[in-house]
């Protein structure tokens, strides 16, 4: 159960923090923050990591081998790093049109999960 609970935190974490890091360059593109001073921005972005930090964290703990999780640090980051890139890419493909997905991606994906099936190779 921790290792489920682990992952849905660190899926919570990665849409905060996709959104805190490009969910600004989206309302720029709506022209809602177009004459927003660039310190408004970070301070807005910081807001939203926050949240990121409110599910990192804790996930991190449940999940470390080291607090009776049953991750060790490398299969922690490995996993956040896939999820990262999954929730990054559909929050992007969803919300940004015109930025495609192409074949080196899907081959960068593949990639992906290659390095969970050796980070988790005892």
């Amino acid at each position: 159960m921790q290792g489920l609970w682990t992952i849905l935190l660190l899926v919570v974490s990665n849409i905060c923090m996709t959104f805190a890091w490009y969910g600004h360059l989206k309302l720029a593109q709506m022209k809602i923050s177009d004459g927003w001073p660039l310190i408004l921005v970070i301070l807005f972005s910081w807001g939203i990591a926050f949240f990121e930090y409110c599910a990192q964290v804790p996930a991190n703990r449940i999940g470390f081998q080291g607090n009776g999780g049953p991750f060790n640090l490398m299969q922690l980051k490995v996993i956040q790093e896939v999820i990262s890139l999954t929730v990054f890419t559909l929050i992007v493909t969803l919300l940004f049109k015109g930025e495609p997905l192409h074949w080196n991606h899907f081959a960068a994906f593949g990639c992906l999960i290659l390095a969970v099936f050796f980070v988790f190779l005892k």
